[in-house]
């Protein structure tokens, strides 16, 4: 911890302690001694720097540094270790775990992995990091279950950036003289002080998040989902990447059909590795079943988005709840679109032939059933990004794999089976296409993307209440006819009334593609500065 900074020549004293201890630990005969070792090397040198000379501050960092890192890896053995918060002894030497600036969501006992060792197969090799004082770590913890936050974290855990090294304890005089494990979160607190040196702490804001997608389920669960398979019902919701900040402006991602949020893993490690981005944004991931007519699925996402407002900010005055951006791949695009759309009398009219009030059945049944069909834009949205989004709908989903896939996607699809009971009861009430697809089971996620399906030809008029900017990106290959990405015709990709508008050589998967990335970053920028000036403008 900061203390005074000592004279130059007691820092060279301390410096050249370390040293010795440093080659004692390479000498050692057992274990426990290179353990003891290296932690005299490092708080010593930690010690240095304190030091008044730059050379001399820069020395004792660097060996700091590295006596820490050993001593981590003796005792780690090459894989990861536990730790809580207090007294321990890894390597059979006591120590006391300190966090600093560590975010609740890891709790007080977490598995640490050194960053340099996580693959990064799942971010395509892109590691956003910088060297520095510490060790940079990844700190997992599994999620909670004592607070309804603990809702909103993934299931496989929570991983976050940590620091590590090793010091001596603050006030020796009042205390014993035990050794301090300080972790420290660079996102929070990016910033180590010695004396009255400051120096920037060694970071890697990539290893967490390959590290979850490293141990997800989603990508294998995600066909499943858009055919029925229930597991990924169950893992459904709205899922932080990054710890709430009331004061930071969610990014709300919402991946298409049959697909997760995998899709966005090179998005998302981009924004996370732009220090002014991951400043003013948090990152919030959808997972859904794909499986469901798309104005259902649009009622389950406001579901899970509200979901987790209730929890963030009962009281609904958070600064985050102002300027969100959505941002939504293919069938996601359009569930954003949607989010963001008031809907009309020809909605309602594409499936019935009489109004609400005139259905006789249950009355949840009823409840449920405006839910889906009956909305407002969803508030403090104002900007959204489409990604390859078939917003005419898709003729692939009237090919094979469509009519296969709709053969199969009806099930599990829950908010159906009220639908279906109203249509029993009021059978003449239901325009005779809609009541075909109810009774034969052939009303899904597929059927909602088919160009001429008529529901589908009634939402894709309505637009983006005014005020939502959104911006348009899609891909289109050689040789396609019609021209577009293989699944989605620019045709249906392009939208009318888009701020920026950029086609890019790229299959439907749009969202992985460094020119699709940069562009997100640039209009994310230039959402932060808008909404920036339009907060701080006068009423």
């Amino acid at each position: 911890m900061s203390g005074g900074r000592v004279s130059q020549r007691s820092a060279d004293a301390l410096l050249e302690k370390a040293h010795t201890w440093q080659a004692q630990a390479i000498r050692g005969q057992s274990a426990r001694t290179q353990a003891e070792a290296w932690i005299h090397c490092a708080t010593l040198a930690h010690d240095a720097m304190a030091a008044e000379k730059a050379t001399t501050q820069t020395a004792a960092a660097l060996l700091a540094t590295q006596c820490s890192r050993a001593y981590f890896d003796l005792v780690a053995q090459g894989g990861p270790i536990g730790v809580t918060v207090g007294p321990s002894s890894p390597g059979g030497v006591a120590i006391h775990v300190e966090f600093r600036g560590v975010p609740d969501s890891l709790g007080n006992s977490v598995y640490l992995e050194p960053a340099d060792q996580v693959p990064m197969e799942a971010l395509n090799g892109v590691r956003y990091q910088h060297s520095g004082f510490g060790v940079a770590l990844v700190a997992f913890a599994l999620p909670c279950s004592d607070r309804p936050i603990c809702h909103l974290y993934p299931p496989e855990g929570v991983f976050r950036p940590v620091t590590m090294w090793l010091e001596a304890p603050a006030d020796p005089k009042h205390h014993d003289d035990t050794p301090v494990l300080v972790l420290q979160n660079t996102v929070l607190q990016p910033e180590h002080v010695a004396g009255s040196n400051h120096y920037a702490l060694a970071e890697d804001r990539s290893a967490p998040y390959a590290q979850l997608l490293e141990r997800s389920r989603l990508k294998r669960l995600a066909w499943w989902g858009m055919i029925g398979g229930a597991e990924l019902g169950k893992r459904s919701g709205l899922f932080l990447l990054d710890d709430y900040d009331p004061n930071k402006t969610p990014i709300i991602m919402i991946h298409g059909l049959g697909s997760s949020p995998v899709i966005w893993a090179r998005l998302s490690n981009a924004i996370m590795g732009d220090p002014e981005l991951h400043r003013r944004y948090q990152i919030w991931h959808i997972v859904y079943q794909s499986n469901a007519p798309l104005l259902v699925e649009r009622y389950r996402v406001q579901h899970y988005i509200d979901g987790a407002w209730a929890i963030l900010d009962p009281d609904g005055h958070a600064h985050a709840r102002q300027g969100v951006v959505l941002i939504g791949h293919s069938m996601g695009g359009v569930i954003a679109r949607l989010l963001c759309a008031q809907s009309t009398p020809a909605v309602w009219d594409a499936a019935f032939s009489v109004p609400v009030e005139n259905l006789h059945a249950d009355a949840t049944d009823l409840t449920a059933l405006r839910r889906v069909f009956q909305f407002k834009p969803y508030p403090g949205v104002d900007e959204i990004i489409f990604m390859a989004a078939p917003q005419r709908g898709s003729p692939s989903a009237e090919g094979l794999l469509g009519r296969l896939v709709g053969l199969l996607a009806w099930r599990n699809i829950e908010e159906l089976a009220g639908f279906a009971r109203i249509a029993v009861e009021n059978p003449k009430a239901i325009q005779p296409v809609v009541l075909s697809m109810l009774q034969t089971g052939r009303i899904t996620s597929i059927t909602s993307l088919r160009p001429d399906e008529p529901v589908t030809l009634a939402d894709e008029k309505l637009m983006p209440a005014a005020g939502v900017r959104y911006d348009t990106i899609a891909g289109v290959l050689p040789g396609v006819k019609p021209p577009g990405d293989g699944y989605v015709p620019l045709s249906s990709a392009l939208l009318p009334g888009s701020t920026t508008t950029l086609i890019i050589h790229s299959n439907h998967q749009v969202p992985m593609k460094p020119e699709a990335i940069a562009d997100a970053l640039k209009i994310l920028r230039e959402h932060d500065a808008t909404h920036d000036a339009l907060s701080s403008a006068p009423p």
